[in-house]
């Protein structure tokens, strides 16, 4: 029997809140099934730990992590840290160095959640974002800083294997779900360079899956298209900045970032994969109590789905919609007074329902 090794790293601000919350309900699982067991180790990097050592994370804190099954990430951010030291101390070389190129989030309109959109039909597709390379890179630099000729340099990265492997998993994700079509963000045609090099690669793989559609819009034309036609899409494949602003645009569509989830996944499993929800530390609601903490327990619901336990992943969500649907439990972004314990509680019991040996 196997036990999963979960790292837990809360965080800041509502991090430590919803994430204590999935882990409510992630125990509410073990209680109820035998044959699934978990541990939870926490790091308490973050903010506050480089406040005290000068540093966010341990000098050997990947060798800490890398033996892990999977990461269960909270958020980071603190008006009193500059957030490129929180994004790249932390965040990205989790990312990069885990190899963790495949950043999945489900743009889904659960059940008892209305759409900002008049559009009643529903929206159900996945988001690949390319996640080690692209236009988050910290290659370039400033000149002649705090002078009228100031410039800065920002470089993008696109390579073939970075395209492809993005490309050919949204690919077999697309198969494996039987998706008839999937949907490549670009804009070569002002990006002449890195963004034909991206559609010349995912033009490449898409001719080894012939049953399944290649559709290829610009990345402005394709974000009207989210909100006139969401139900249209199925599978979308973007670089790391397309993706990352389309899937904040899709959550939107969906009732917020409060309810979007999203997993950071190493595909040859040579390294944990990380799960997280989208949205960030919420500095401003942080300590209060009302922090939506769907988005996170539905990372983890990713998480299992990751480690071999889809039934479990799926027992998460039925009851996530089973609580939203009754509307007695709601945290006040989705038109409640409940709080974040009470919501995660209601989801926890619900799917102890759910579950039965």
């Amino acid at each position: 029997m196997t036990t999963y090794k979960i790292a837990v790293l809360p965080g800041d601000g509502i991090g430590p809140d919803v994430t204590a919350e999935a882990i409510k309900v992630l125990e509410a699982l073990k209680q109820q099934d035998p044959d699934f067991k978990i541990e939870f180790r926490p790091f308490e990097w973050g903010s506050e730990y480089y406040l005290e050592h000068g540093r966010i994370m341990p000098e050997d804190g990947l060798d800490q992590l890398k033996s892990f099954d999977a990461i269960l990430f909270g958020a980071v951010g603190d008006k009193r840290v500059p957030d490129e030291i929180t994004i790249w101390e932390l965040i990205m070389p989790i990312r990069k160095n885990f190899q963790q190129y495949v950043n999945m989030r489900p743009i889904r309109r659960l059940a008892g959640i209305e759409s900002p959109l008049k559009n009643e039909q529903p929206i159900d597709f996945m988001v690949f974002r390319e996640n080690a390379e692209g236009e988050y890179s910290n290659i370039g630099g400033r000149l002649y800083q705090q002078q009228s000729q100031e410039m800065a340099i920002q470089n993008t990265v696109i390579t073939k294997q970075g395209v492809e492997r993005i490309a050919k998993y949204a690919f077999e994700y697309a198969r494996k779900n039987k998706k008839s079509k999937v949907t490549s963000a670009t804009k070569s045609n002002a990006i002449i360079h890195s963004m034909k090099l991206w559609d010349e690669v995912v033009k490449e793989v898409a001719e080894d899956y012939g049953e399944i559609e290649l559709e290829s819009n610009f990345i402005d034309a394709l974000a009207a298209y989210f909100v006139m036609r969401p139900e249209s899409f199925e599978v979308v494949v973007a670089s790391n900045l397309f993706g990352d602003i389309l899937t904040d645009l899709g959550a939107a569509l969906v009732g917020g970032l409060g309810v979007s989830p999203s997993g950071n996944i190493n595909p040859d499993r040579t390294f944990p994969s990380m799960f997280e929800a989208i949205h960030g530390s919420a500095p401003d609601i942080a300590g209060k109590g009302i922090a939506n903490p769907i988005a996170q327990i539905w990372s983890a619901a990713l998480m299992l789905d990751h480690l071999g336990r889809p039934d479990l992943s799926t027992a998460i969500v039925d009851a996530i919609e089973q609580v939203l649907q009754e509307g007695r439990v709601l945290t006040p972004d989705l038109g409640g007074t409940s709080t974040t314990q009470e919501l995660g509680s209601a989801i926890a019991e619900k799917v102890q329902q759910l579950i039965v040996k």
